[in-house]
């Protein structure tokens, strides 16, 4: 239904905003402490508000109420958002520019429209493809560096932030299959309480101190805000109304408004090479769209 496709799209949109926002304070925060304190507080404060959200809703019942089957969907996706989540922040502390990470970060709706493709048979065009190889050929231009040797050839973090896509992927798709027997709470949930626990063993582990400064902890309050709690929440709401490639190709714009909040919270802006590779991505991912939303036709694969 129509209604249903448009409240998709709003969360998709909601989504985007928020995750929009992370990459700026997240690397606002991580400029003075380190990843470790960083996934500490950011995590803790994301798991308070979905315990709060998830107890107002009443959802926290369902935790009692989980058989052996969402049991083990949970620790597999809880995995997986550790490894997804840490690549992720570990590809915006590496890249100077938050930026350039947002633009090579449209790989993940391409894996992840591939993935839809592949195992839950979602429908794909020959538009779609080009969308496809558009987008990739922007991130290659992104990274590239000029270099003769394989090591030398790619900016510093453009192997992690291709991992953390197909990571992600893998997530959102597990995800997608699973909304109807887990709730977005409880998946919300999930995510921070074994990102959380992950950080605090860390902390201990390496005897990192909890005093942090208190403009780190004034971006991470705001950032864990927009992200691990309101990010995640919209993006799986919008898998009850959506097809998950089309929810996270809706994410992809995000590259626009980290583009601004960069340049105004940093002063940093992509080199001109950079800034046409984004502009590609960009503009794959938006042929992707439109292909999708059956605004640009082709003959469909079976």
């Amino acid at each position: 239904m129509k209604s249903d496709q448009f409240k998709g799209y709003l969360f998709a949109f909601l989504a985007t905003v928020s995750f929009s926002n992370v990459y700026i304070f997240s690397k606002a925060a991580l400029k003075e402490i380190h990843l470790i304190q960083f996934g500490f507080y950011w995590f803790l404060i994301a798991m308070v508000l979905n315990l709060l959200w998830s107890a107002r809703n009443g959802r926290l019942n369902l935790v009692r109420e989980m058989g052996w089957q969402q049991l083990k969907i949970i620790v597999i996706l809880g995995i997986l958002e550790i490894l997804t989540n840490t690549s992720f922040y570990l590809s915006i502390h590496i890249i100077p520019d938050p930026a350039v990470t947002s633009f090579l970060g449209n790989l993940y709706p391409v894996v992840l429209t591939l993935g839809g493709v592949l195992l839950l048979k979602e429908r794909f065009t020959w538009i779609e493809s080009a969308g496809v190889l558009l987008a990739l050929a922007g991130a290659f231009i992104i990274s590239y560096t000029g270099g003769s040797s394989l090591r030398d050839m790619f900016i510093p973090g453009t192997l992690i932030v291709l991992i953390n896509a197909f990571l992600a992927s893998a997530t959102s798709l597990i995800g997608k299959v699973n909304i109807k027997k887990l709730s977005p709470e409880l998946i919300t949930l999930n995510h921070t309480v074994w990102l959380f626990v992950f950080s605090a063993v860390l902390m201990v582990v390496f005897r990192k101190p909890f005093a942090i400064p208190g403009t780190a902890m004034f971006n991470i309050v705001i950032g864990s805000f927009l992200g691990p709690f309101l990010g995640v929440l919209m993006i799986y709401y919008s898998f009850r109304y959506i097809e998950a490639s089309r929810s996270s190709i809706v994410q992809s714009l995000k590259g626009i408004v980290v583009l601004a909040g960069a340049w105004l919270y940093f002063g940093t802006f992509p080199l001109p090479h950079q800034l046409w590779g984004g502009v590609l991505t960009v503009a794959g991912v938006l042929i992707m769209t439109l292909a999708q939303a059956r605004l640009l036709r082709w003959n469909r694969k079976s």
